[in-house]
C-alpha cells in the first residue's frame, strides 16, 4: 500500500521519529491507525454516556447555571501546573497546555504508548 501525505505531516511523522519515540515512520503510523480506532471504539462505546452529559450540561446553561468564566481559567491552569490526568476504563484524558493561553485536551488509551 503507498499512502501520500501533505509535506507538513511527513515533516511531523519524521520529527516523532527523530525524537526516539518511534523506530520508523510506518511503526508510527501503524501506531497512529491503532490509536484512531481505539478512540473511535472508545466514542462509540460511550456515546451515550457522553450525550447524556452533554445534555445535562446544556439543560443547565438553559437555567443560567453558567460557570464564571475565571473560575473556568483557574480550575483550568490548576489541573495544568497539577499535569492532571484522569483515567476511565483503558483510556486516560490529559489536560495540556497550549500557546495563547489555550489547553488541550487528550483522550488516549493506556499502555499504548511506547517507552521513550
Amino acid at each position: 500500500m503507498t499512502i501520500r501525505l501533505r509535506p507538513e505531516l511527513e515533516a511531523l511523522i519524521q520529527k516523532d521519529v527523530e525524537r526516539g519515540p518511534y523506530q520508523s515512520a510506518d511503526e508510527f503510523v501503524e501506531q497512529a491507525v491503532q490509536m484512531l480506532h481505539e478512540q473511535e471504539q472508545w466514542l462509540k462505546d460511550n456515546h451515550a454516556d457522553v450525550a447524556a452529559k452533554i445534555e445535562k450540561g446544556y439543560a443547565s446553561a438553559e437555567r443560567g447555571e453558567l460557570l464564571d468564566p475565571e473560575q473556568v481559567r483557574v480550575q483550568v491552569d490548576d489541573r495544568k501546573q497539577a499535569g492532571e490526568t484522569k483515567t476511565s476504563g483503558d483510556h486516560r484524558l490529559s489536560v495540556h497546555a497550549r500557546g495563547g493561553g489555550r489547553v488541550a485536551l487528550v483522550l488516549a488509551p493506556i499502555g499504548n504508548r511506547r517507552a521513550g
